[in-house]
């Protein structure tokens, strides 16, 4: 970076650095900081962040947009006041938002959407209320400044600039998760980034008025042969839009990915995006790091590897993290040198940003809204796998002798695709039912218990098993897996004192609806369910699964999130009073963090009755939730009890691996004869992790 100190020792140059610096920070400070706060309103799943990336996306394609646009003007003048009555309108906003919410980027839980049928409509409304008018100020901001550096330091190279720029980006985006995240509640986070977006307005505007005193404009002759002479052309605007494309569909392709075999934490979040932004500081440089002969190697390697993953879904998390991690940065180095090495005169420099920013926009657009409406799965990964080396054959035919790259390139495309396709179909092919939504892919397909031989149908949800049920008539009534009498919530059902005598039980997440089976005449079973292809299947479309509508209890489902619509009845003075209340929304990996707090758990305790219990299934493979099941009982005051069930074999073949939380206020409802003998001890997990609140959680000291 020795370049980039060189230039910072120039005394007008230094102001310009230090604000695209603060600004480049707090533009990839607020993604983390304003997804992590909209996560939990709609299910905790992957697609919020994709949906948050895409918005993003092209609001920064706006700001492009402007910059390009603003650079046209003739007058510096002009410029500089139209930029300052934005950064003036930036500020109104904010201080107006202030006065309504905790902090003016997140807003409060009243504005937390009851209607789920739009939830992409729904996040882009909240992110444009919420950080719209700054982030769009934020992304004018290196584009414009390079512009006017060009302005004043006539024939010098612009483009270290935006590889400082995204020096700041990389230093926001690990900052969130190191510092700011586990130190500070959302309303803390929102209104220090307040304070600092301030600072970067006082900044700016004088940035403005350093450029209106110094800078003089070329004469006009001068202007208009420069840009007749770098006007490029339009297959080199393609190339520049397709070569950013395939970077942003990588990204997200790849967060999707870990996302959903780990957790859905801004962590993994930040590791992907500083990778992406790295790509560009060392490829956007003179010095650039990139060589096509090492790095067209190096991608070989990171598809291989990735391709090995996709295979082998199983293979250790931590191991899944850095190959796929590893591909996509040797992915976008190779697109960002080969985009670097298509950058057009500086005269062009907004124009060649703003098709850069569409591309990316382009991508997103790509991952967040037609791959839903296309795939029954994940396949955005597949498809950037052969879509980067169809770039590299592009920008490299095979015509000359001395560079091999077009011909490697044109190879592992026809290799990629091939396989790709292949392992595409392979996964659809075992599958009975598919159906990807917001919520992710829900499949059913066909299957065989290993000890004994019975047939079954598993109802998936990603890679997540959420039950299953016998095919054999005389079996479907037998409630399976995670939910089988031995297991924490059927010990629950059988030894409560309402057992049989008009129990009410309420159940947060349906899956195919296993509990139901246990309901008696007389009994209400109430299920919470946010995603509707779930209610679907378990009210038996497609004739896979009967529990529900073999059920002798009387069985209500209501559609949407859970806490939301328990909260909406105590509003309405109709609480539940469930004899039992189950917690079944924390077996997969995208965990709804608001129904895990404080909050969360006044609701439910006064859903609960007196003498009622609440059962959390915590089987999990990535995250132990018992910390925070033990500082929620610490905190109410309430008996917790532990149920854990090892498969073995030759044993019950309903029964399967799980992981349960009893909590309860009486604690004799723990020490029933039926129940106590089946607790397990309460020791081996932390207990020094913070009570969860809806302004602070932190998957990320969960992982096991």
């Amino acid at each position: 970076m020795s370049i980039i100190e060189e230039k910072l020792q120039e005394n007008f140059v230094t102001p310009y650095a230090i604000c695209i610096l603060l600004s480049a920070f707090l533009l990839f400070q607020i993604q983390p900081l304003i997804s992590k706060t909209l996560l939990p309103w709609f299910g905790g799943t992957p697609a919020v962040w994709s949906a948050a990336m895409l918005f993003f996306q092209v609001l920064l394609t706006a700001g492009y947009a402007w910059s390009n646009w603003l650079a046209g003007r003739k007058r510096t003048k002009t410029q500089v006041v139209l930029q300052m009555g934005l950064l003036g309108m930036s500020i109104f906003f904010l201080v107006w938002l202030w006065r309504i919410w905790p902090s003016p980027v997140t807003p409060s839980a009243d504005w937390r959407p009851a209607d789920l049928s739009h939830p992409l409509l729904s996040i882009f409304l909240l992110l444009a209320i919420s950080v719209g008018l700054p982030f769009l100020v934020l992304s004018t901001n290196s584009p414009l400044m390079q512009a006017w550096f060009s302005r004043k330091q006539a024939g010098k190279s612009p483009y270290w600039l935006y590889a400082l720029s995204n020096i700041g980006s990389l230093a926001g985006l690990i900052a969130y998760p190191v510092l700011v995240e586990p130190n500070l509640t959302t309303s803390q986070q929102g209104r220090l980034w307040a304070i600092g977006y301030f600072l970067f307005v006082l900044l700016a505007v004088f940035n403005a008025l350093l450029t209106l005193k110094h800078s003089q404009p070329a004469p006009q002759a001068e202007v208009v042969q420069q840009n007749a002479a770098a006007r490029p052309t339009r297959w080199m605007q393609a190339r520049w839009l397709l070569l950013s494309a395939c970077p942003s569909l990588l990204l997200l392709a790849v967060t999707s990915q870990i996302t959903q075999e780990v957790a859905v934490i801004p962590f993994l979040w930040v590791l992907p995006m500083a990778l992406y932004l790295l790509s560009f500081v060392l490829t956007f440089s003179s010095r650039s790091l990139y060589r096509r002969g090492l790095f067209t190697i190096l991608l070989v390697v990171g598809t291989a590897g990735s391709l090995l993953m996709l295979v082998l879904p199983q293979t250790h998390f931590i191991i899944q993290i850095v190959i796929f991690n590893f591909f996509l940065l040797i992915a976008c180095i190779v697109c960002n040198g080969e985009l670097y090495a298509l950058r057009p005169p500086a005269a062009r420099l907004t124009r060649f940003y703003l098709f850069s920013s569409i591309g990316g926009a382009l991508g997103g657009l790509f991952v967040s809204l037609l791959a839903p409406l296309l795939f029954k799965g994940y396949w955005e990964l597949y498809i950037g796998l052969a879509f980067v080396w169809l770039l590299l054959w592009v920008c490299h035919p095979p015509d000359s002798s001395k560079d091999q790259t077009g011909s490697l390139a044109g190879a592992m495309m026809v290799v990629v695709s091939m396989l790709s396709l292949f392992l595409i179909y392979q996964m659809g092919g075992s599958n009975s039912f598919a159906r990807r939504n917001f919520f992710g892919v829900v499949s059913v397909r066909p299957g065989q218990i290993e000890s004994g031989g019975e047939s079954i149908t598993i109802l998936a949800h990603g890679i997540t098993l959420h039950g299953f049920q016998f095919t054999d008539p005389e079996l479907r009534t037998i409630p399976t897996s995670y939910y089988a009498k031995d297991g924490g919530a059927g010990l629950a059902i059988l030894n409560n004192p309402h057992y049989g005598s008009g129990m009410r039980v309420g159940v947060l997440g349906l899956g195919i609806g296993t509990l139901a089976a246990y309901g008696q005449p007389g009994d209400t079973y109430r299920f919470y369910e946010i995603n509707p292809v779930m209610i679907d299947l378990a009210n038996g479309e497609g004739d896979y699964f009967s529990f529900v509508p073999d059920s002798q209890a009387q069985v209500q489902i209501v559609q949407g999130d859970a806490r939301m619509a328990l909260e909406s009845e105590l509003q309405a003075g109709q609480p539940n009073t469930f004899d039992l209340l189950v917690l079944d929304v924390f077996n997969s990996d995208s965990i709804p963090t608001h129904l895990l707090s404080q909050q969360a758990f006044e609701v439910y305790l006064q859903h609960l009755a007196p003498d009622g219990m609440i059962a959390a299934n915590i089987s999990n493979r990535r995250l132990d939730l018992r910390p925070v099941f033990w500082q929620a009982a610490q905190h109410f005051g309430l008996q917790l009890g532990m149920v854990q069930v090892q498969p073995k074999a030759g044993g019950d073949p309903a029964s399967g691996g799980s992981a349960w939380v009893l909590l309860a206020r009486d604690p004799a409802l723990l020490q029933a004869s039926g129940l106590a003998e089946h607790l397990g001890s309460l020791e081996g997990f932390r207990r020094d992790t913070r009570l969860w609140t809806d302004d602070y959680s932190n998957l990320f000291q969960l992982l096991r």
